[in-house]
């Protein structure tokens, strides 16, 4: 305002510099509303904006914002008091410009230390102050003759509008300043609404009358060359001075008050590491975070020293206006979901809220590119370590939903019938607890990775465990799953007969055309339980799910997996899941090193011949890197074929047939067969569809 507003007279006229100001105004306008709105709705404790955003959107995207908002606020007050020693300085040249800085750092140190109340009165005589250099400007005097051609100023060389607007911009992004003390206020709900509304309404006023005092009184060279012409034109320019010292020293009081609580925050959540819990202690009736505070005048000392932010101020403001369309979006979330706990009694469209998001992103491209895409790169840095640490809150956010609305919308738009063309493997896995089988969720996630879904389910006893129970078993399996990196959905129910609970499970599970479309599970242990076993496997085909079942003594490396072999019958059912599932199997990180064979076996050497070429022929049209093999069988039996070429393969695949009454003695039959062969897995293709279809 002391130092630029001139200059930007000078370079776009009255009228360009009422329409930034108007411009500007309402982007900071626009996110005052969202503030209101949250602040408005819920208690608002310490940590301001990282509190409002946490809350909202979840502790990853909170800390993402929490913490540069933080670094931002403790850099700018290295960045205000640099200033102010700057301008002190060019007063009293004899002064070191460090010394003064270092100085006006402990002393601005202590009074934040030991009072807020202290810290907070000061500014009332900083206020005073500037009020003084503002009125000395209104009563001052023109410089030369009355301007007339004021509307548009256009001497030779003057910056574009927008460069003029990057300019101004910072001079409107001091609005957290209140918002930062959340949790030293006696009601925020309402002292920050208030609070913002007024600090953006006198700021409004108050550059709307600037530039008119100095497009009448200056003419436009000296504008935009003279930087302390308000000096020249105030009736005491001394007091402009004092203004400029008034405005630095507020700024910097300001961000010595809210970084530390915005840091206390942070560590309360723990969303920094341990080490550091100490910083969320807070001293004296006031709980002032005294830790915090001693923390930031660290970091404020060695900025100081070093005595030039020049390369990194563009970036602080980047993460002031993150923060801005961040709570913009929080508010606009909220409105747009209409969740039931969202009940602000101060109410804001979401049209506005996303409108305030946009501009506020539009206008950190407008001032420095490099710099929003730096700072954007620095904030997505912290969300993905935030994620990978996985922290647990005690609160509900937004993004339950969220996610819900977008469920929704998928589910009602997804097609009742399977299309080839976009089938995935959505796969409900009859598992048992998860530590006694675990090679079956292991194999499944193997083939799905995080393309596709998998339901990991448990049918437990109705005797030994109550319905209260349930929930309590899910997040226990929920979490051990979490803990191994591997993200799945979790059913448990009860059921007195296992094989009963499956089907009923697979009758009723599923959310509209959205089910299981493959049924993982493994085999039967005991002798008595096969026919139940099989009327189960039945029952599940007729119901038009594909079957995989691993054999009981399936253990397998995938990291030394080097052969899998696929017996094939043809292209139709079996065959056509077998390789779609070999196919998955090769391009997922899961089976790095695997080679696939599809094997058939035939009766004479000429059949070899046809079966080949026509192998050859379905792979290259299906741009299926897999090798082939023809056997013929010379009239021996498949079995031992079988067991002769597939004994040294790391994993076989075999195609059930369609179950019909006597499937209980095939399968058996079966087992017996192939119980020399180590990790097979017999594939059941029951599904309404063409595989064929998906791999042409």
């Amino acid at each position: 305002m002391y130092l630029r507003f001139g200059w930007v007279v000078g370079n776009v006229g009255l009228i360009g510099t009422i329409l930034i100001v108007v411009l500007s105004t309402s982007i900071t306008f626009l996110t005052s509303l969202s503030i209101a709105a949250i602040a408005t709705n819920t208690p608002v404790k310490t940590g301001g904006a990282y509190y409002m955003i946490s809350r909202s959107l979840g502790i990853e995207i909170g800390g993402a914002v929490g913490i540069p908002l933080y670094l931002a606020q403790a850099f700018s007050v290295a960045l205000y008091i640099i200033g102010f020693s700057e301008s002190l300085v060019a007063i009293f040249p004899s002064l070191n410009i460090k010394f003064v800085g270092i100085i006006t750092t402990i002393l601005l140190g202590i009074l934040s230390l030991f009072s807020t109340k202290a810290a907070i009165r000061a500014q009332f005589l900083i206020l005073g102050v500037i009020i003084l250099s503002l009125i000395s400007l209104f009563m001052g005097n023109p410089i030369g003759e009355i301007q007339t051609n004021i509307l548009t100023i256009k001497p030779e060389h003057t910056e574009n509008f927008w460069k003029v607007f990057a300019v101004f911009f910072p001079a409107v992004t001091g609005i957290m300043a209140g918002v930062n003390m959340s949790g030293d206020l006696k009601n925020p709900s309402k002292s920050i609404p208030r609070g913002t509304f007024l600090a953006v309404g006198v700021g409004f006023v108050i550059y709307m009358i600037i530039p008119v005092i100095l497009a009448f009184w200056v003419d436009e060279k000296t504008l935009i060359e003279d930087s302390l012409v308000m000096q020249k034109v105030a009736f005491w320019g001394g007091a402009i001075l004092l203004g400029v010292w008034g405005a630095t020293l507020s700024s910097a009081v300001g961000s010595l008050l809210g970084a530390p609580r915005v840091l206390q925050a942070l560590t309360q959540d723990e969303v920094l590491p341990k080490q550091l819990a100490f910083l969320s202690r807070g001293s004296g009736p006031e709980q002032i975070p005294r830790w915090a505070t001693i923390f930031t005048i660290i970091i404020t000392l060695g900025l100081v020293y070093v005595g030039n932010l020049n390369v990194i101020a563009p970036i602080l403001t980047m993460f002031f206006l993150t923060t801005y369309g961040v709570l913009n979006i929080t508010a606009g979330l909220e409105k747009l979901l209409e969740s039931p706990s969202f009940r602000p009694k101060f109410k804001v469209h979401w049209i506005l809220s996303f409108l305030g998001t946009i501009g506020c992103f539009a206008v950190m491209f407008l001032i420095n590119a490099i710099a929003t895409i730096i700072a954007i790169f620095f904030i997505m840095l912290v969300y993905t370590w935030l994620r990978r640490r996985r922290l647990k809150t005690t609160w509900g956010d937004v993004r339950s939903g969220m996610l819900l609305q977008v469920a929704r919308y998928a589910l009602l738009r997804l097609d009742t019938k399977s299309n080839p063309k976009s089938w995935r493997p959505n796969i409900l896995v009859l598992s048992g607890m998860p530590t006694k089988r675990w090679h079956l969720i292991d194999f499944a996630y193997g083939i799905v990775q995080e393309k596709g879904l998998i339901t990991v389910a448990t049918i437990l006893p109705e005797c030994t465990v109550s319905q209260e129970k349930v929930p309590d078993y899910e997040k226990q399996i929920s979490s051990y799953l979490s803990e191994k990196n591997i993200r799945t959905l979790v059913r448990v129910t009860r059921s007195n007969n296992p094989f009963e609970g499956s089907i009923q499970l697979v009758n009723s599970y599923g959310l509209g055309s959205l089910v299981p479309n493959t049924i993982l599970l493994g085999d039967t242990e005991e002798s008595s339980h096969n026919a139940a076993y099989s009327e189960m496997i039945t029952h599940f085909f007729k119901s038009k799910r594909n079957v995989i079942i691993l054999q009981n003594n399936f253990l397998l490396d995938y990291k030394q997996c080097k052969k899998i072999d696929i017996w094939w019958g043809g292209l139709k059912g079996n065959g056509g899941l077998m390789m779609i599932l070999g196919y998955l199997m090769k391009h997922t990180p899961h089976w790095q090193h695997v080679s696939i064979f599809i094997k058939m076996a035939v009766p004479s050497q000429e059949a070899a011949i046809g079966a080949h070429q026509n192998l050859r022929n379905i792979l290259k049209e299906m741009r299926i890197n897999f090798k082939t093999q023809v056997l013929v069988s010379n009239g021996r039996r498949f079995w031992d074929i079988l067991e002769e070429e597939s004994k040294k393969s790391d994993m076989v695949m075999l195609g059930l047939k369609t179950p019909d009454k006597d499937f209980n003695s095939y399968y058996n039959s079966l087992k017996e067969n192939t119980k020399n062969i180590t990790n097979k897995v017999f594939v059941l293709a029951s599904q309404d569809i063409e595989f064929r279809d998906i791999l042409s």
